[in-house]
């Protein structure tokens, strides 16, 4: 019989429901030109802590940027010139990287919290850099850029942006370009304690007659955001508390998805809604489970997948995935003192139009630098996807932190390709002689050959989730070998070789992004996760 659906769930959607609420009243949302008259700029060094493979790191995070000095009501309020720098010390360098390491391409995500007034919300910055040199000995110091999100509030008030949560996704090569083991690693950072009232990155004055306003920490006699998420309501519930146990106790959640993530279908911005009502949902191919069960789940994914050969990346469509929540087994290994370990195997297909595939999706690439070649692709499930999760219960903090292996064989099949402009005919059959295959970090376990991507999660106590859960969904990435070529070609014509040596071999990126889940078996799905119709609600957005 299937095990009881979390008891934290209840609670998550209504720690959403009130901030979504927060937000919408927090002002009527319109694009609008920015016309403050000057800008001033961010320039904040932060101490942060970092769950890396060695463990706690404490790391200096500077944040910069530059902001409208004012602006008036139904005004754009548009952060440019972003950019985080992460200086990990000598010592999480060396558990960060392995010896064949020379490099190390990063990407981040850093939560930053909007309030005005008593409204709060929470937008992301994300950034990603060139590869740097891992440096002999001494700090790593990595500098991403990227966009911001715009904001605009039809409410007069000052508007103030503090600095919160940070993920870091990095992804380490050795001196040839290929990807090391493991080929990537996510880490988890909050700002530390000692960071407490200096968040604040900016004030700006929003109305008519507001004075300008400077970015700077609060007085001491002010109240500092605290928490790494201010997006939720000052008011929040307390975290939950099972049945029968007590506030000293910690919280053994039955599913890894217990607890709220930050993003999910995230807090709309400036770009996002209009006045008064909730974005519309982006199209996304149907995702519909037949035959739900009570453990039953829904959510879509989409991400990038590198060709090396080719020297680009190919992006692969939003597409469903019904999923089966597992049941939580314990392991027969003993766990390190002080931790309580569980684990889960959730079962999932692809789905798209009654098949076990992605939708076709279309990339153009230089085929040997030069030769303009469009494709026509699908991935093609030839057996069982699942989710192997366990889940780490640290008694001493009371936080769960969360190892999730995604297994899946995909076929790669090619539907039609074009040559500078011009049809090549690969036939109906064209596709590679094996699955996709990835380093196998328990081949007894999980033999045979499939795509593994590994996502990195966790929950802290009385916290939002960080990271990959498998409810709230998050990044996955790997990297995968794409084997030979078969059955290509039409009229008696062999293109198997072709198409080999333009687009086989090893160490190609994979980084899927997995939206929040719809509980489609329970009576009535959480309307923050599923639409009316039982499809997931969120829709995620690709990242490379």
């Amino acid at each position: 019989m299937p095990g009881p659906r979390p008891t934290p769930r209840p609670t998550r959607a209504r720690v959403r429901g009130a901030t979504i609420a927060a937000f919408v009243a927090l002002a009527p949302l319109l694009p609008a030109a920015a016309v403050a008259v000057g800008t001033v700029e961010v320039d904040a060094a932060l101490p942060y802590v970092c769950t890396l493979p060695s463990g706690p790191q404490q790391v200096t995070v500077r944040i910069t940027a530059a902001f409208p000095e004012r602006a008036s009501a139904g005004e754009e309020i548009r952060p440019v010139d972003v950019a985080t720098t992460v200086e990990l010390p000598a010592a999480a360098v060396a558990g960060l990287t392995t010896p064949e390491a020379t490099a190390v391409r990063a990407e981040t995500r850093l939560a930053v919290g909007v309030a005005q007034d008593e409204q709060r919300t929470e937008v992301t910055w994300s950034g990603t850099a060139q590869p740097v040199a891992v440096p002999a000995e001494g700090a790593l110091v990595l500098t991403t850029t990227g966009d911001a999100p715009s904001l605009t509030t039809g409410t007069a008030g000052e508007l103030v942006l503090t600095a919160g949560a940070l993920a870091v996704d990095l992804a380490p090569s050795a001196a040839d370009g290929a990807a090391t083991t493991p080929p990537s690693l996510s880490a988890a950072c909050v700002p530390a304690p000692d960071a407490e009232g200096r968040t604040v990155l900016a004030r700006v004055p929003v109305g008519a007659g507001a004075s300008t306003g400077t970015p700077s920490a609060p007085p001491p006699s002010t109240t500092a955001p605290s928490s790494p998420s201010p997006s939720l309501p000052t008011d929040r519930p307390a975290p939950p508390t099972a049945p029968g146990t007590t506030r000293a106790t910690p919280d053994v959640p039955t599913s890894p998805g217990a607890g709220p993530r930050p993003g999910g279908r995230g807090l709309a911005t400036a770009e996002e809604e209009a006045p008064g009502t909730p974005a519309p949902r982006p199209d996304a191919p149907p995702c519909v489970t037949e035959k739900p069960t009570p453990m039953s789940l829904s959510a879509y994914v989409t991400g990038y997948a590198n060709v090396r050969k080719l020297n680009g990346a190919s992006l692969i469509p939003v597409t469903c995935m019904l999923i089966e929540q597992g049941e939580m087994q314990i392991p027969d290994t003993l766990p390190p003192e002080g931790e309580f370990h569980f684990t889960t195997l959730s079962p999932g297909n692809l789905s798209y139009q009654g098949r076990k595939q992605t939708p076709p999706f279309t990339a153009t690439f230089l085929t040997f630098d030069f030769q303009p070649v469009t494709a026509t692709m699908v991935l093609e499930q030839v057996g069982p996807i699942t989710i192997d999760t366990l889940v780490r219960v640290i008694f001493s903090t009371f936080d769960n932190h969360l190892e999730n292996t995604v297994r899946a064989p995909l076929v790669l099949r090619v539907l039609d390709v074009k040559v500078n402009g011009v049809d090549l005919d690969v036939g109906p059959s064209c596709r590679t002689s094996a699955p996709l295959t990835s380093p196998e970090p328990e081949p007894d376990k999980f033999p045979g050959k499939h795509l593994v991507l590994l996502g990195l999660g966790k929950i802290p106590y009385g916290q939002p989730a960080e990271g990959y859960v498998l409810t709230g969904g998050g990044p996955l990435t790997g990297t995968v070998t794409i084997p030979p070529f078969k059955d290509c070609g039409a009229d008696g014509e062999d293109l198997d070789r072709l198409l080999t040596a333009a687009i086989s071999g090893p160490d190609n990126h994979v980084k899927q992004i997995q939206g929040q889940t719809c509980s489609v078996g329970i009576e009535t799905p959480p309307p923050d996760q599923c639409t009316e119709d039982r499809q997931p609600l969120v829709v995620p957005k690709p990242e490379r």
